[in-house]
């Protein structure tokens, strides 16, 4: 009885062995196995030989079916056809391409007989019988693949070595919703979208100045991911966008699928350092102030937020709510954001120094400090609440919503109460934990929340460490570090550092729109009014 079934296993394994030593001596196989090509320009040369389109319908498809696996890949489609005499084949992917535009386009082409059709098909093709407004002309087989890969639709001609390419795009994409970051009480309610093209507009509705231009980029080897460098070309200074443009150009790497983050870190470095070198934003007016300023903004396709650069340590801290206030709430509400950032740095290490130093305190805050000790030494105490808090907002982001909740009262009201019942924590040391999060939180940029976090663990080590003299030093280093720190060549810490009144005061003091009239100095514009000299009145003879 076991006897034919093992007989089968050998005639199974016989033949998967013959499958592999025909596949082992297939020239074509062993010429892929062989291929080391690091670009499509590249992988195109070595199958056909060079980067030109074939004439022949049939040679392209082998090259296609190697270079983009056609046939393989379900998504690509090679629509083979006959119009007028003509045989022709249409390539697309089937995700991006969009129906309607193809179906009128090909209805359009059955009417055609050879009678239509003039010497020079391709031009009649283009001119007469494609009714679509974004056509042009390839000439090269990869960018007319690249053009595909990145939506558009190729017609190839029997016997032509051009092909028509037609944007006939449709990404995937959702509507401009409320940016989750940087929502606010009153203003607009839409936000960037993962759509370079949608992000691109919505920012072009609010500036309809001539000047707005949109570089286009592509960046990566395999994934060719669109990058667009925009700026208001009499305003911005023409050096920083060069700087910036030639940065993208030199990115040789295989992809940024994590898109404008790896973008930064690719053309702006910063290293080790935690602080921000970028800001991000999520609101199309932001962007737009910040082009009226003069600014460079970066737009990565498949992100929903955008690159501003140069900034500043005091761009980070401000927020688009102050601007949709009177000034006298602007003020308030920006003075309000500053003490808390500041809350989030330097509370817990001054109140940790006034506790190991007690004579360090004024007699109006003798009520300042622990009535009790705990079991645990107070930097240990320090240093697991600051984990509790990271893994608190950790599983936040993971927990969904409707237990989002359940899980806050959860981390409050249980670990937080009975730690300090049972003698492990003292109250003090939960309330201004409690103090320093909210003021992250309250940070308007995330970036420099986690920067300022770890700017507030580094001095809590040095307060332990070195008390008085810890913290001045540690105070002292994270000036110069921020001081050195610099955003494109311009300093990560002005108006402060190189200091500047007039542009300091505009900080402490949201100022009224009008009495802003000229560009801030920090981002070296062409143009630095906002608004036209008054012409003086001629005074009557």
């Amino acid at each position: 009885m076991e006897q034919p079934e093992e007989n089968g296993k050998s005639a199974k394994e016989n033949a998967a062995g013959g499958a592999e030593a025909k596949k082992a001596d297939d020239p074509l196989q062993k010429k892929r196995d062989a291929e080391r090509s690091d670009s499509l320009e590249e992988s195109i040369i070595y199958w056909q030989g060079s980067d030109n389109i074939p004439a022949n319908l049939e040679d392209t498809k082998k090259t296609l079916a190697e270079v983009m696996g056609l046939h393989s890949s379900f998504d690509v489609v090679f629509r083979e056809m006959t119009f007028g005499g003509r045989k022709a084949a249409l390539l697309c992917i089937s995700g991006f391409a969009k129906d309607t535009i193809i179906d009128e386009i090909l209805k359009r082409l059955t009417y055609l007989t050879p009678e239509n059709i003039s010497t020079d098909v391709l031009a009649s093709f283009m001119s007469e019988f494609i009714p679509h407004i974004q056509v042009e002309k390839g000439e090269l087989l990869s960018e007319s693949i690249n053009k595909v890969l990145s939506g558009m639709s190729v017609f190839f001609i029997e016997g032509q070595t051009e092909v028509i390419i037609m944007d006939t795009r449709s990404y995937p994409s959702r509507n401009p919703d409320e940016p989750s970051i940087e929502r606010v009480v009153r203003g607009a309610r839409d936000g960037f979208t993962e759509t370079l093209l949608s992000n691109v507009a919505l920012v072009r509705r609010r500036v309809r100045d001539p000047g707005l231009k949109y570089e286009m980029h592509q960046v990566g080897r395999r994934t060719r991911t669109d990058v667009c460098v925009a700026y208001i070309d009499d305003i911005v200074d023409k050096t920083q966008v060069k700087a910036v443009t030639e940065k993208i150009k030199s990115v040789n790497i295989d992809g940024i699928p994590l898109a404008d983050k790896q973008l930064e870190e690719a053309i702006v470095g910063g290293g080790w350092n935690p602080y921000p070198l970028v800001r991000y934003s999520e609101r199309p007016d932001v962007v737009a102030s910040h082009l009226l300023e003069g600014r460079v903004v970066i737009f990565v396709d498949t992100s929903p937020s955008v690159m501003i650069l140069p900034t500043t340590f005091f761009d980070l801290c401000q927020h688009a709510e102050e601007n949709r206030q009177t000034p006298f709430m602007g003020t308030y509400l920006r003075w309000v954001r500053f003490i808390g950032i500041f809350a989030s740095m330097f509370l817990l290490p001054l109140w940790m120094l006034l506790v190991i130093h007690p004579e360090l305190k004024p007699a109006m805050l003798e009520f300042i400090g622990p009535q009790k000790m705990a079991k645990i030494p107070l930097l240990a105490q320090f240093l697991l609440v600051e984990l509790g808090v990271d893994l608190l907002r950790m599983a936040a982001v993971h927990t969904p919503t409707p237990l989002g909740s359940a899980m806050g009262l959860i981390a409050a009201i249980l670990v937080g109460d009975i730690a300090v019942q049972t003698g492990l924590f003292v109250n003090e040391v939960v309330l201004y934990m409690a103090v320093a999060s909210i003021g992250m939180f309250a940070t308007p940029s995330y970036e420099l929340g986690l920067a300022n976090r770890i700017v507030r663990l580094v001095l809590l080590l040095a307060v332990a460490a070195f008390q008085v003299q810890g913290f001045m030093i540690g105070t002292t280093l994270i000036i110069i570090l921020l001081t050195t720190h610099r955003s494109y060549n311009s300093s990560y810490l002005w108006p402060f550092i190189p200091f500047n009144a007039k542009a300091m005061g505009e900080i402490i003091i949201r100022q009224p729109v009008l009495n802003s009239k000229t560009r801030p100095s920090f981002n070296k514009t062409r143009d630095n009014t906002r608004m036209p000299p008054v012409p003086e009145k001629k005074s009557k003879s």
